[in-house]
């Protein structure tokens, strides 16, 4: 247990994650500065589908991921693909996923992320408790499959949520409603879900951060943390250094440059998403899902979230409105009443990957430095209860039981 409790901490990163660990890390009375490179929710956060699904977050790999992705690379347009241009770093992550990627491990690391899941919506309570002014739905997941799909893939990983304890509730039912095309023949009713919009969310969230005292610093680009002659500190490209008791690493993709000097060497890879929005004939008050094509759609204003890709490349791979429009195409004959000649808020989004599907979350072999990253397809249902957690520990010197199997230095 530490002998000080940090008075003075430094958040890097202002996505989903970063800001739900300044914002738990006040809880505990800390006094908080969150500094980002670009601004709140500017990288994987803002443009994401929003689900909170804790009964569906899974590690990434598992063995038939694996073989879609190996076909994947051979498929043009394919909703999962891999950069040509191949870095040793992403050669190391792919050589530890493929390691992963079996039905044991991918078991283990389920059990691992049972605790995060079970603590996922309880955390957003806390958040909307203390006064973050957020809309968190609470609303069922919907499932369309097609002709010649089954649900058995999804339901095997429900089972097996619920097996290690997760609280999963479904149904099943015949025949297309909407926004589903007379071609999804299957609906598969996950309940007791939640959904976000991820800007308006952690633009809330963001307030809440400064309206008790945090300061938040748009375009303060972190190139180090270390000591200087006042103790730790977080030294930008401009302006004097950000001291501090203790510094949370929250930097999702970027997050290798500042963790490794702090022993971390877990491979963390970009995984590229793009979404936009398009006009629907009626609005849909529900988030849905195509397994088929893996799209997730969100209610978004008026208008649909329309979200998808896995696309394995550099972190500041370019924006190619060619694998857009492919996922444009691939819902095309599944969704009714969309106008796909009116799409808006096209985006591209890096999510954090790790070769065994967890995330990194604790502290380094500096004591006073900490991660909180890597939550791949999760970050925003696991962000607040990671903030929880995380908090708690730098605060009180006390470890988490729950982050046990998310150690940055394993």
């Amino acid at each position: 247990m530490k002998s000080r409790v940090p008075q003075r901490v430094v958040v890097v990163g202002a996505g989903a994650v970063g800001l739900s660990c300044a914002w738990f890390l006040q809880e505990h009375g800390a006094e908080v500065t969150v500094l980002d490179r670009s601004g709140v929710g500017a990288a994987a956060s803002w443009g994401n589908a929003g689900y909170v699904i804790p009964a569906m977050a899974a590690p990434l790999p598992e063995p038939a991921l694996l073989r879609a992705g190996v076909r994947g690379l051979l498929t043009p347009g394919s909703p999962l693909a891999m950069s040509r241009r191949v870095s040793a770093s992403t050669l190391a992550f792919l050589a530890g996923f493929a390691r992963n990627s079996t039905g044991a491990r991918w078991r283990r690391g389920l059990a691992a992320l049972a605790p995060l899941g079970h603590g996922a919506i309880p955390a957003f309570d806390d958040l909307l408790a203390g006064g973050v002014a957020a809309d968190v739905r609470e609303e069922t997941l919907r499932i369309g499959f097609t002709a010649g799909e089954d649900t058995s893939g999804i339901e095997h990983e429900l089972l097996a949520a619920r097996e290690v304890g997760q609280h999963v509730s479904y149904r099943t039912t015949a025949g297309h409603e909407a926004p589903f095309s007379h071609r999804v023949e299957q609906v598969l009713h996950l309940e007791d879900q939640r959904f976000v919009e991820p800007g308006p969310f952690l633009d809330a969230l963001a307030a809440s951060v400064r309206e008790r005292g945090g300061e938040i610093v748009d375009g303060a680009l972190v190139r180090s943390v270390g000591f200087g002659p006042r103790g730790l500190q977080a030294d930008t490209w401009a302006g004097t250094p950000h001291r501090a008791d203790a510094v949370v690493l929250a930097t999702g993709t970027w997050l290798p440059e500042l963790a490794r000097p702090f022993g971390v060497r877990v491979p963390v890879q970009s995984g590229h998403g793009y979404s936009c929005t398009v006009a629907l004939d009626e609005p849909v008050t529900s988030a849905v899902y195509l397994p088929g094509v893996r799209v997730a759609m969100t209610p978004y204003g008026d208008r649909l979230r329309v979200t998808g890709i896995m696309d394995v490349a550099g972190r500041d791979a370019p924006f190619d409105r060619r694998r857009l429009d492919s996922v444009l195409r691939s819902i095309h004959p599944l969704i009714d009443g969309a106008d796909f000649s009116d799409v808006r808020d096209p985006w591209i989004g890096a999510r954090p990957l790790t070769p065994d599907g967890l995330p990194l979350i604790g502290r380094t072999k500096v004591d006073s430095v900490h991660i909180a990253g890597g939550h791949g397809m999760y970050g925003v249902t696991h962000a607040p209860v990671t903030g929880k957690l995380l908090a708690r520990q730098v605060m009180t010197g006390i470890a988490q039981h729950e982050l046990g199997p998310f150690d940055p230095l394993r």
